[in-house]
């Protein structure tokens, strides 16, 4: 499945500005199904001008966020000679699916100052307020979620992977995982010069489950009773089907 977002169709640009973002939107939906095993998102435009090109090079980094919610990160310990549950704790806002594309090493393009003020990198876009005193090492939890996610293709840090032309198009590619969430995905483009934003673009990707998926998760959360028999028939009707297999082929 591919998604692709373009200048050659419907061109949407920011407030008026020396340098503008300007995309097209081809396709804003994935549909999740049985067979759904990912998606390649193909993120390209152009820079509006209204002048002449700076001397100062230009830049570009996209992101493309899942939907947030708390997170329970638990560390276990080695306690009399067993792996026991020792601290708990809840990152207030973490991304399910959140990658970081740029035309550089991301703090050669962007500021720290920046990066704080639009949450940028992964790490300004995971939020965790506040920790228990009892945890002195909070930051630990949120590098491990950061860490587990990251093995499992879901935060992506993909730095000198878009392709900027003359100072003008640009052009980059994001693979997403078979194992998405629903919601709005946020793409956001950003234009920096010498670390400084001086112009973004936002818009939105909808990804849903259709069809049977669509059904069965519906079921589950609207109505779990229904839901959780209809699975332990299944699984009864499933055992049957095959112990009589089984015993046809011993018999014949």
């Amino acid at each position: 499945m591919r998604l692709i977002l373009a200048a050659a169709l419907t061109i949407t640009a920011l407030a008026a500005g020396a340098e503008e973002v300007v995309l097209g939107l081809s396709k804003d939906k994935v549909a999740i199904t049985t067979s759904f095993d990912g998606s390649e998102i193909l993120i390209f435009g152009a820079v509006k001008r209204e002048e002449p090109i700076a001397e100062d090079p230009l830049e570009v980094v996209i992101t493309v966020a899942g939907p947030s919610e708390p997170v329970v990160v638990r560390r276990k310990s080695r306690k009399f000679g067993i792996w026991v549950n020792t601290d708990v704790l809840e990152v207030d806002s973490a991304p399910s699916f959140y990658a970081v594309a740029s035309t550089a090493p991301l703090q050669d393009v962007l500021s720290n100052t920046e990066d704080q003020r639009w949450k940028i990198s992964i790490e300004r876009a995971i939020r965790s307020v506040g920790a228990p005193e009892t945890i002195p090492d909070a930051k630990n939890f949120t590098e491990a979620v950061i860490r587990i996610r990251r093995d499992a293709g879901l935060y992506q840090m993909l730095e000198d992977q878009v392709a900027l032309d003359q100072q003008t198009l640009f052009r980059t590619s994001i693979d997403m995982p078979a194992d998405l969430t629903e919601g709005d995905y946020t793409t956001r483009i950003f234009l920096t010069r010498n670390g400084d934003v001086v112009s973004h673009l936002e818009t939105s990707i909808d990804v849903r489950k259709v069809g049977l998926e669509r059904w069965l998760f519906s079921l589950s959360r609207n109505r779990p009773i229904l839901y959780g028999l209809m699975s332990l028939a299944i699984a009864i009707f499933a055992g049957w089907g095959a112990s009589a297999a089984f015993r046809l082929l011993r018999n014949g």
